[in-house]
């Protein structure tokens, strides 16, 4: 069979290290599809090359081993819906769903916190972009239960915009809470405005964003995959069991 061919699109930002993120995070998908699927990337907004002739290009193509978008984002709202949802349901191409939320995500987000240097048992806030759409909000909470679980600490979702609590709101009040210093678990992709806005929110440690951590990655050809119709090949489930 030819090669599948899997579009990542992520919503895109003028910060370079932002661009920087998502091109290894893709590069590393296309690592582990380990030839089973051409890897392109596109954006939203504010980088290149932009959906809408990416899109173009796939939706022209015959002969591939099958085709899906997989967007690099971590909840549903209007990026997924309209921006991404709408322009694929024109051009006949499937949409993975989101990447989040995801049992898989849960060993990404405790890594990065070890990384930051935060103790084991410290009280968490899952700080995500944020929507206007309610379920973005509650598939943040469902991910803040399953870190929860994993940390065996208190883990409370919070939003850098669009939604309550804000980040510091939650820093406050877990802290509060607990009486004790409490960590952000960062629930972005990449680098940006809203990373740096979690490092005002009086929080003890602030953790990196998910970024290309192998769990992700994964993440993304599974979702591939599942969209696009195909079966895991026999390594890439091996890997994929890994990350889980």
């Amino acid at each position: 069979m030819s090669q599948g061919v899997l579009l990542a699109v992520a919503h895109g930002s003028r910060d370079p290290a932002a661009q920087r993120c998502i091109h290894a995070l893709t590069g590393h998908a296309a690592r582990l599809a380990d030839g089973a699927a051409t890897v392109r990337t596109a954006f939203v907004q504010h980088a290149q090359p932009p959906l809408s002739s990416a899109l173009a290009d796939l939706a022209a193509e015959t002969g591939t081993g099958g085709k899906a978008i997989v967007p690099l984002l971590l909840s549903t709202g209007y990026h997924l819906n309209t921006d991404i949802g709408e322009p694929a349901r024109a051009a006949g191409i499937p949409v993975a769903p989101p990447l989040g939320p995801d049992h898989r995500l849960v060993p990404a987000l405790a890594d990065r916190l070890v990384l930051a240097g935060v103790p084991a048992g410290t009280p968490v806030v899952l700080a995500a972009a944020g929507s206007s759409d309610p379920r973005a909000a509650s598939e943040t909470a469902r991910q803040a239960v399953m870190l929860a679980a994993y940390l065996r600490a208190p883990v409370m979702a919070a939003f850098a915009s669009a939604a309550r609590p804000t980040v510091p709101e939650a820093v406050a009040a877990l802290s509060a809470r607990t009486g004790r210093q409490v960590a952000v678990a960062t629930y972005l992709l990449a680098p940006g405005l809203f990373h740096e806005q979690l490092k005002l929110s009086g929080a003890g440690w602030v953790s990196d964003p998910l970024g290309d951590h192998p769990a992700v990655a994964s993440l993304v050809v599974q979702r591939f995959r599942t969209a696009a119709g195909l079966a895991a090949a026999p390594g890439e489930r091996g890997l994929l069991r890994a990350a889980s």
